[in-house]
Order: structure tokens, then C-alpha cells, then sequence
């Protein structure tokens, strides 16, 4: 793959995630979830073509800005793995995940896993999760995997490569009806 053309998908990614913070109030500790598709980025049908290079390229360029902020990433498979995810160790035991055991491949779990297995310190898989925002790379299909209620988040960046793009964030639910009062405002 041609080295202008990671940079790209990276710079891409990095603008992503990082409007995307901007607009969510994630905090230390709290998880965003990727689905990706390697190859819709390529332009291709999601699950056939594989590229180990730009799932690295994509996760390296997540971490690189959730990590020093204290965000965990989890990492969604495909459905050969049944959606499962990769966390690191620290988060499946933070949220008291039930770890499983497989280990992802290209074509059982896809290039944005095993870029994660290879990237992150203690990774682990887990079957479910209840993330706090979620980017989505070719229309995976996150949803499953971010806490209710979900919001639609906007940002400048609609694809990354050549794979469609959307963005997850959440809030509490307003419960109690017309008479209720909320101390806060959970749109910020």
C-alpha cells in the first residue's frame, strides 16, 4: 500500500476521533467502540479484501489520541466472531467484562482486531459491551455496542478512505416526564 495513502486514512481518522471527542463529554476511563472494514476503506465489499496495514494504520491512529487521555478503545469483529470485541485486560476487569477465548484473524475477526491484539499492552476478547461513543468504519453496525440512549454525532469527516463513516455518542436517559427537573444539561 502507498505510504501517502496510510497518511491520509490516518490524518482522516485523528480529525475523526478527535471532533468526535470534542463533541461527547467521554471522560478517563469511559469506552469508545470501533467497527471497521479494511476493506470498504479500500473501496471494496466489506469482508473481502482484507489489509492488515490499514487496520494498524487505524489503530494506531485511535490510540494515539485516546490513550493519553485515559480512554479505553474496544475493538468490534466481524460476525464470524459473532460482533465480540478486543479491550485491553484493565477494561474488561474495570466493567467486570466476561473475557472469551479466540484469537482474531484477517478473515475471522478483521485487520482492525488483530491490529488491536498486536497494538494494545493486555488484549482480551469480550462478547459484550456497553460503550460510551462508538466510530464506525463501512457500516459495521456499532450500535449493539454503545449504551442507550444513543446520539448521532456530526463531524467534517464522512469517510475514511473510501468506507462510509458515522459516529455514535450517549447520554442518560430523561426519565420522570413534563414535571421533572434535570440538575444538568445532558446535551453537553
Amino acid at each position: 500500500m502507498e505510504n501517502n495513502h496510510l497518511t491520509k486514512i490516518a490524518t482522516q481518522v485523528t480529525q475523526a476521533v478527535l471532533e468526535l471527542l470534542d463533541q461527547t463529554s467521554l471522560k478517563v476511563g469511559d469506552i469508545v467502540v470501533l467497527g471497521c472494514s479494511s476493506s470498504e476503506v479500500l473501496g471494496q465489499h466489506i469482508g473481502k479484501h482484507s489489509s492488515l496495514e490499514i487496520g494498524q494504520t487505524i489503530i494506531r491512529s485511535l490510540l494515539d489520541v485516546l490513550q493519553p487521555k485515559g480512554i479505553f478503545l474496544a475493538v468490534q469483529g466481524c460476525e464470524h466472531l459473532n460482533r465480540a470485541l478486543v479491550v485491553e485486560r484493565s477494561c474488561a476487569c474495570k466493567y467486570n467484562l466476561e473475557i472469551v477465548s479466540v484469537y482474531p484473524s484477517l478473515h475471522a475477526g478483521g485487520a482492525a482486531q488483530v491490529a488491536a491484539f498486536e497494538q494494545f499492552k493486555d488484549p482480551v476478547e469480550v462478547e459484550h459491551i456497553v460503550a460510551h461513543a462508538g466510530m464506525d468504519i463501512g457500516d459495521t453496525a456499532i450500535g449493539m455496542h454503545v449504551k442507550f440512549v444513543q446520539i448521532p454525532i456530526r463531524t467534517s469527516i464522512k469517510e475514511i478512505g473510501q468506507a462510509h463513516v458515522t459516529f455514535l455518542g450517549s447520554r442518560p436517559k430523561l426519565i420522570g416526564g413534563p414535571r421533572a427537573k434535570y440538575s444538568w444539561n445532558p446535551y453537553q
